[in-house]
């Protein structure tokens, strides 16, 4: 295939997930794995699993990050600017739409019957993915049991970049232990920049402000929340209803939750800010994963790195399991939910090669028949 049509493959595959994935990193990994190694054979589940691992050690938002590790292999960078400019774009737009809506009638429209049904089934789609992952990651006892100790102590709270680098060094003394070795590799230290407060709050600010948040952020929604209440609502350019309203836009709309960026942005600045915070934010996604993609055959052939990676990879399956257990916990609260949920994990296991797709618009639509009830 020309890489003419390579990157026309990518641009409407990404396309495509961005504006129907909904319910998180894992769920969108989950429809990534489904589309990109079950059903069009672009790389090993190993590999893929290894790019999970090593995106989980970096910082940044880890599906984003994925779709870009996706494009690269299937075409270099080209492929990596590509894919993740079109996972961005829907979720930016419809985020857009969402701003300009709140800027003009301070309110947010109520979308709530519409995304009745997304949650549940969306947790069939993940568990999918830990299933067949898992098959992958679990490859001895050991990291069998590295695994169940870093599900249990994500469902009991411990912070997930913890567990994964936890687990992750737990699987290189293992193997040290093993191989009789007392030597350990370094690892390089981010450096963290600043810049003056004292710049006008304008896009060059906002940018700025967004470039900082995007090169250090680690974790979830949650974690993303902290910065932004640190970042702009101590500092008195954003109100906390305003936060609050921007991070729910970025729950209910589909790709990735730091497009509440875009909304964000337009608050502070209109159309001009939402780019200036949405490119800032995504930005060192963009260049952390074009320096690491190279190197990650690198760290599979050294037996340390690939004793890390091993164990990072089944810390990473752990981590879908707990999301999995965690979005239950919020989500099964009814009736309705859960036969949404029976029905999705029925589906997903039983008609293995269904699109993801189709999961999540039928339990949209099932979902909104049965809030009428």
């Amino acid at each position: 295939m020309s890489q003419s049509k390579k990157l026309k493959e990518i641009a409407w595959l990404f396309f495509k997930l961005g504006s129907i994935s909904f319910g998180g990193p894992a769920a969108h990994i989950a429809m990534m794995e489904d589309e990109v190694v079950h059903k069009r054979k672009w790389m090993s589940r190993e590999h893929f699993l290894d790019l999970i691992g090593a995106t989980n050690i970096i910082p940044g938002p880890n599906s984003t990050e994925m779709t870009m590790h996706c494009g690269h292999e299937r075409a270099g960078w080209k492929g990596l600017i590509v894919a993740g400019i079109c996972f961005i774009a829907p979720a930016m737009f419809i985020t857009g739409i969402f701003a300009w809506l709140y800027k003009e009638y301070g309110q947010l429209p109520a979308v709530t019957p519409f995304i009745y049904g997304i949650k549940p089934a969306v947790i069939a789609i993940i568990l999918m993915a830990a299933y067949r992952l898992g098959q992958k990651a679990i490859k001895n006892t050991t990291l069998a049991i590295l695994g169940l100790i870093t599900a249990i102590l994500c469902v009991m709270g411990v912070n997930e970049i913890i567990a994964l680098f936890g687990c992750g060094f737990m699987g290189v003394l293992i193997y040290l232990i093993g191989q009789r070795k007392s030597t350990f590799s370094s690892i390089a230290p981010l450096l963290l920049f600043q810049w003056s407060s004292a710049l006008k709050i304008g896009s060059l600010k906002i940018f700025l402000t967004f470039l900082k948040i995007g090169a250090i952020l680690y974790g979830s929604g949650y974690v993303l929340f902290a910065f932004l209440d640190a970042e702009l609502v101590a500092k008195g350019l954003l109100s906390s209803q305003e936060l609050i309203d921007a991070i729910a836009v970025g729950q209910f709309t589909p790709g990735p939750i730091l497009t509440t960026a875009t909304f964000i942005g337009w608050q502070m600045n209109g159309p001009l800010g939402a780019i200036a915070a949405t490119v800032g934010i995504f930005l060192p996604s963009f260049l952390f994963v074009l320096i690491l993609n190279p190197l990650i055959p690198k760290m599979r052939d050294s037996k340390i790195m690939a004793a890390f990676l091993d164990a990072v990879n089944v810390a990473a399956v752990a981590v879908i399991v707990a999301v999995c257990i965690s979005m239950g916990k919020e989500t099964l609260t009814d009736w309705r939910m859960i036969f949404i949920a029976v029905a999705s994990m029925l589906t997903v296991f039983v008609f293995k090669k269904m699109n993801s797709g189709f999961i999540v618009l039928g339990g949209a639509v099932l979902g909104y028949f049965l809030s009428l009830i």
